[in-house]
C-alpha cells in the first residue's frame, strides 16, 4: 500500500551507495526545494524564465506519451502530471494518486486521485486515467511507456467512482507503483488528440505557443493542484549546441541552460557570472551493441568490447573526471544494483584472444557518435584509441543532432548512448525485453523476460532481488550495453534564478521542475 501520510520505505540500496552519496534525499516529491537552492528570502512571483535544452528538430510534438528528448519531458512535466513520479531515491512518489493499494495476491490494485483539474477547468477522473493508458498501450503504437503498462489488463481495469480506479493485472506485479510512475505515462483529458496547436493538461503551466525545433511557451496555471507557479512564463528555447546554450545565457538570452559540459562548467564554477549546479552521478554513459547482428551478435564479441574499455581513462577524458567508472550495468547505487560483482578492467590480452575464438581478427565496425551529448564524441576518439590497441579498427561515424536518438535505437552496430536516472525495473522493462519500444542493443530473450515477470511477481523483497541478481549477472557477462561510467549532470543558471533543486538526478520529479523556481 502507498499513502501519502506514510511514504513507504527509502530505496535500501541507494542509500548504502557511498558513491552516490551526494546525492542525498531531501523532500522528495513535496516542491520544497528551497533549502537545497541559493536561499535567498521568500519566493517572489512574476517574470518569464527562458530555459535552453537541446532539442529534436521540426519533428518535435507536445505529445506527452512520445516524449523521449530531456527536451520533450521538460516540456511535458510543465503541462501534464502523471500518477506518481520518481524521488530522488527513484522511489515512487504520489502526484495525481493520493494513494495506492493492492489485494493480498497483487494483481488488483486500487488507485485514489487527488482533487485536481485541466486548464480548461474539468476535473481529472478516472476516465481520464483509462482513456491515457489505453492510448499508450495501443499495439499499433510505439508510446514510450507502452513496455511499463504491460503488466495492466486495460480491458478489464475500471472506473470505481469519479477519483477511483481498480487496476486489474495481468500477473501479481509487487513493484506496480513504479508502472504509475513510468517515463511517459503522462495522464491527458479523455478523447485528447491534438497535442501540437492547444494541449491541454493539468499540470503547472498552461500552453501559449509552440513552435517545432525553436521555442514553446507556456502561462502559469493559477488552480495548479499543488499551488500556482512562481513564474508569469516559462518558454523553452532550442539550442541544440552546447556552445549556444552556454553562450545565450552568458549573454542573458536565456536563464536557465540544460546539460553543460564539465570543461565548461570548470571555466564558470566560482566565478559569479553564472551558477553551475552539478547534479551527481546522474546519466549513465555506455557503447551500445547490437546484438542481433554481426559482429555483436556473437557474445564472445561482446566480452571482449567489454574488456578493451580502460574505464578511467574515459571518465578522465570524455567527462573531465566528472563522474565515475562504470560495470556495463544500470543503475549504479539503485535498488537492486548488484555491487557483488567485480570490477571489470582492461584487459587488451584476453580482448584479443576471444576475438580470435570468434574469428573477428583485425575486425573493423562502425561507431556511430554525435555532438548531441556531452562527451559523446570524446567518448568515441578515446574507445576508438583503445581499440587500436586490440587489433581494432573503429570508425567513428558523426551524426545529425536532430536525428540521433531515432537513428541509432534501429540502425548501426555500435553507437554512443546515455540514460538519466530510473529505477533499475524501468530500465529493464523499456530497454531489455523483447517487446520493449527503446530497445537500442535489440537485446530479445524469451528466457529473460520470464525472469523480469519473476521478479514483477516475487512479494518478498529479499527473494526479488535474488532474481534481479540473476539477470543482472547475464547482462553483465553477455549484455549488449558497456556501460563505461555515470556522469555528473550539469545545469547552468543565471544568478537571479532561485528554487532550482541540485539533488535530483535527471528524469526524476524535481529535476526542471520550473513550478518551483523564481526570479529573484
Amino acid at each position: 500500500m502507498y499513502d501519502e501520510r506514510h511514504p513507504g520505505l527509502h530505496r535500501r540500496g541507494f542509500l548504502a551507495a557511498t558513491s552516490l552519496g551526494a546525492l542525498a534525499l531531501t523532500g522528495c516529491g513535496t516542491g520544497d526545494s528551497d533549502s537545497d537552492a541559493k536561499s535567498d528570502g521568500a519566493p517572489k512571483s512574476g517574470g518569464r524564465l527562458r530555459a535552453a535544452f537541446a532539442g529534436g528538430g521540426a519533428s518535435e510534438t507536445l505529445d506527452p506519451h512520445l516524449a523521449n528528448l530531456f527536451a520533450d519531458v521538460a516540456r511535458a512535466k510543465a503541462l501534464y502530471d502523471k500518477l506518481a513520479d520518481y524521488g530522488a531515491d527513484l522511489s515512487a512518489q504520489p502526484r495525481l494518486a493520493t494513494k495506492w493499494e493492492s489485494n493480498k495476491s497483487l494483481d488488483r490494485w486500487q488507485v485514489t486521485l487527488r482533487e485536481a483539474t485541466f486548464h480548461d477547468g474539468r476535473p481529472v477522473t478516472a476516465e481520464d486515467v483509462l482513456y491515457s493508458y489505453r492510448r499508450i498501450a495501443d499495439p499499433d503504437k510505439a508510446f514510450r511507456a507502452k513496455a511499463s503498462l504491460e503488466p495492466i489488463d486495460l480491458e478489464a481495469s475500471r472506473a470505481t467512482g469519479q477519483r477511483s480506479i481498480e487496476f486489474v493485472l495481468k500477473r501479481p506485479t509487487a513493484e506496480f507503483p513504479n508502472v504509475l510512475a513510468a517515463f511517459g505515462a503522462y495522464i491527458v483529458p479523455a478523447k485528447a488528440t491534438d497535442f501540437d496547436k492547444k494541449p491541454i493538461g493539468s499540470g503547472p503551466f498552461r500552453f501559449v505557443s509552440f513552435a517545432p525545433g525553436r521555442s514553446a511557451v507556456f502561462r502559469r496555471y493559477d488552480d495548479y493542484w499543488e499551488g500556482a507557479p512562481h513564474l508569469d512564463e516559462l518558454e523553452f528555447v532550442v539550442a541544440n549546441e552546447e556552445s549556444a546554450r552556454v553562450n545565450a545565457l552568458l549573454g542573458g538570452q536565456v536563464e536557465y541552460a540544460h546539460e553543460l559540459n564539465p570543461t565548461t562548467a570548470r571555466a564558470h564554477e566560482g566565478k559569479g557570472q553564472i551558477e553551475i549546479v552539478r547534479l551527481r552521478n546522474s546519466a549513465m554513459q555506455a557503447f551500445c551493441m547490437k546484438t542481433d547482428r554481426p559482429p555483436f551478435d556473437d557474445p564472445r564479441v561482446r566480452q571482449a568490447f567489454f574488456l578493451i574499455a580502460d574505464r578511467k581513462e574515459l571518465v578522465d577524458g570524455a567527462l573531465s573526471g566528472a563522474g565515475v567508472v562504470g560495470n556495463d550495468l544500470f543503475g549504479k547505487g539503485y535498488e537492486y544494483y548488484d555491487d557483488s560483482l567485480p570490477q571489470r578492467e582492461q584487459d587488451l590480452d584476453k580482448a584479443r584472444a576471444l576475438l580470435k575464438q570468434a574469428g573477428a581478427e583485425n575486425l573493423k565496425v562502425t561507431l556511430d557518435t554525435s555532438a548531441v551529448a556531452a562527451g559523446f564524441t570524446e567518448a568515441a576518439s578515446i574507445f576508438r584509441d583503445q581499440a587500436a590497441k586490440a587489433g581494432v579498427t573503429i570508425d567513428v561515424k558523426m551524426g545529425s543532432k536532430d536525428s540521433y536518438w531515432a537513428d541509432i535505437l534501429n540502425n548501426g552496430t555500435l553507437c554512443c548512448y546515455r540514460s538519466g536516472a530510473m529505477p533499475i525495473e524501468a530500465h529493464i522493462s523499456q530497454r531489455l525485453l523483447t517487446d520493449s519500444t527503446t530497445n537500442a542493443t535489440k537485446w530479445q530473450h524469451k528466457d529473460f523476460d520470464a525472469l523480469y515477470e519473476q521478479a514483477q511477481s516475487t512479494r518478498d523483497e529479499s527473494a526479488r532481488a535474488a532474481v534481479y541478481d540473476r539477470m543482472q549477472r547475464r547482462l553483465y557477462a553477455e549484455g549488449g550495453f558497456l556501460i563505461w561510467g555515470f556522469a555528473d549532470w550539469i545545469l547552468g543558471t543565471a544568478r537571479t534564478v532561485r528554487g532550482v533543486e541540485t539533488k535530483a538526478p535527471a528524469n526524476t520529479l524535481d529535476w526542471a521542475r520550473f513550478d518551483k523556481v523564481w526570479l529573484a
